[in-house]
């Protein structure tokens, strides 16, 4: 039987134990006893652990005991660095839970709001410091923090400052408070990778490391489900699962904060209880959703992944992944919330033709294929929301990615209008159509082959990830053998990731307002191999003014031919009409006309 240490046996200061007791805090979690005793005797930490694993009670507990035990650095204050303004909260709260019976002053300082309250908090003698970088770093270059008596140094959830742009801020922030030999840092991180084992050797003296492996929570702890379906569909699916899991509570996570929008307001249309946060979202409300979904008044949010970090949902039963996120770390960050504290937990996927490319490298991240099934009718429900036009009201496209941002100098999360970034690059529309609706005169999306280009046309759906970054390109369908395999019934999840390409461009992308072999729209990409076979001829460049030759035959084939002996063109030659005649055709088929 394996023995957990209880928080009685670390011999704390009594007021500090008794906080700790009345926190609810009996037994230490793995990485609590891990940091707890290696870290009082001022060694400094570089820990990996996934959120919600107790690690913030763990820098607490090591900073009130020593501030309280050791007379050399009475006095003397802590910073604690986090990504985002809902963790900074998060931390400043439980630290006043824990230090409830203690002389220190906490104090957060993050932006999205004003100075006055921050800086009444420096002027009362705030001794705890928990804060964003970009505003303590505005703080102390105003003259306002003094960083010199610093003796704590943390850093939260590393991995996701360097994601979020803070790296210069942290480097600017690290050189003016005391070096490592003066003081004691503690770096956290939910994941590995250089930057932040860079940053750990390049600013702590000889850091003990500290492992909590992440499969842990991931495969043993989650109900693992994913469902292939249309993107089309993802709506009418999401419905059936809320009425068949009738969860208690729930996150929807989105890739892009334009549609975090719109699925919460199509959700509130079909009766439930919905809010959405992201980063462009007021401060006044973000803080009021935080509180209603802890105070227990709000049971679903639609969430992107910056946005959603540092949020301490208790007992969230379902995490819905409606798009497949871009990273493997994030897919992990999504999941583990529904299975916190020991708790199991489910989480269910959704993967369309769209974001397929992301599902190899997730399941080598974790180390097992998702058991997965294709969305049949059955799994549907009524979508109310259906044809109604959606108007996302705060987005906006002032970049930031998947809520990046801070990687031009800013801060707070806030770029140059009219800038486009990363996952969100898409144009902001007023309001939003199902896939497949077109406006009167507008062209149908291209067609999405694995791999292929999108320059020149809108991808399809208008939520769809660009290109992978890296360099692993979607082979293409070999043969129909593999597509007609899955179209059998075959179970999805045992097909390689070339047959599910296969399974993919044969059921999804060729049923998308076009038949095989129906002519393409005309802002469509021409000269590609039609799936069915057949070469086009590439269509010949020309300048905005000039004549299209698309709907006339080329006037030397006629002369070739003997008249009632000329062959029908095939049909993959054969013009392919314009949807709409633009005012400069009309006029050239005017002169036409009189010649």
């Amino acid at each position: 039987m394996i023995h957990y240490m209880e928080f009685t046996e670390l011999q704390l200061h009594p007021e500090l134990q008794k906080g700790i007791n009345e926190a609810g805090y009996i037994t230490c979690m793995p990485v609590q006893e891990q940091v707890l005793a290696n870290a009082f005797n001022g060694q400094d930490l570089y820990v990996q652990s996934q959120t919600g694993t107790g690690k913030t009670a763990a820098f607490l507990i090591v900073i009130f005991q020593r501030l309280l035990s050791e007379s050399v650095i009475n006095g003397k204050k802590a910073i604690i660095m986090v990504p985002t303004r809902e963790l900074a909260v998060q931390v400043e709260e439980e630290a006043k839970v824990i230090g409830k019976y203690l002389p220190f002053k906490i104090g957060s300082f993050y932006g999205g709001v004003g100075y006055a309250q921050q800086q009444q908090a420096l002027r009362d003698g705030a001794q705890i410091l928990v804060g964003t970088p970009g505003r303590v770093l505005d703080l102390n270059q105003s003259g306002q923090m003094n960083l010199m008596d610093i003796a704590f140094l943390v850093i939260d959830e590393a991995d996701r400052m360097f994601d979020m742009g803070f790296y210069p801020d942290l480097r600017k922030l690290i050189k003016v408070v005391p070096p490592a030999d003066r003081r004691q840092t503690m770096l956290f991180s939910a994941t590995l990778n250089a930057w932040v084992k860079n940053l750990a050797w390049e600013y702590t003296k000889t850091p003990f490391e500290i492992e909590i492996a992440p499969e842990t929570v991931t495969v043993e702890e989650v109900e693992q489900v994913l469902y292939h379906v249309p993107s089309e569909n993802k709506m009418r699916l999401l419905m059936g699962i809320m009425q068949r899991e009738r969860p208690e509570s729930a996150i929807i996570f989105c890739n892009t904060k334009r549609y975090t929008e719109i699925v919460a307001k199509r959700m509130k249309l079909n009766g439930y209880d919905c809010e959405f946060i992201m980063g462009d979202l007021p401060q006044a409300k973000r803080l009021k959703i935080i509180d209603d979904i802890k105070a227990g008044k709000l049971r679903f949010l639609v969430a992107t992944d910056v946005a959603a970090r540092g949020l301490d949902i208790e007992d969230l039963s379902l995490v819905v992944n409606y798009d497949l996120p871009n990273e493997s770390e994030n897919y992990v960050h999504r999941i583990g919330r529904t299975a916190r504290a020991g708790k199991t937990g489910k989480a269910i996927t959704f993967a369309s033709e769209q974001d397929i490319y992301e599902l190899p490298s997730i399941e080598k991240y974790i180390g097992k294929k998702i058991p997965s099934e294709t969305a049949v009718e059955e799994l549907y429900a009524e979508d109310k929301s259906e044809g109604v036009r959606i108007h996302a009201d705060f987005y906006e496209d002032r970049g930031g990615g998947r809520d990046k941002g801070r990687r031009d100098g800013r801060r707070d999360g806030r770029k140059p209008e009219g800038r486009q970034s990363g996952r969100e690059h898409e144009r902001p529309r007023n309001g939003e159509r199902r896939p497949g609706e077109h406006k009167s005169g507008e062209h149908r999306p291209a067609e999405h082959l694995p791999g292929g280009s999108t320059e020149g046309r809108r991808e399809y759906p208008p939520h769809a990830p660009r290109e992978r970054r890296d360099n692993q390109k979607a082979p293409a369908a070999q043969g129909g053998s593999p597509a007609q395999a899955a179209q059998g019934g075959e179970d999805i999840s045992k097909l390689s990731f070339d047959e599910r390409m296969a399974f993919y461009k044969n059921k999804y992308d060729q049923g998308k307002g076009r038949k095989q072999g129906q002519p393409k729209s005309g802002n469509q990409q021409r000269g590609k191999a039609r799936p069915g076979g057949g070469q086009q001829q590439a269509a010949q460049p020309r300048a905005g003014n000039q004549r299209s030759n698309t709907g006339k035959a080329p006037r030397e084939n006629h002369k070739e031919a003997p008249r009632g002996t000329q062959a029908n063109p095939p049909q993959q030659a054969s013009p392919e009409p314009s949807q709409k005649k633009g005012i400069l055709s009309k006029i050239f088929g005017i002169f036409k006309k009189k010649n």
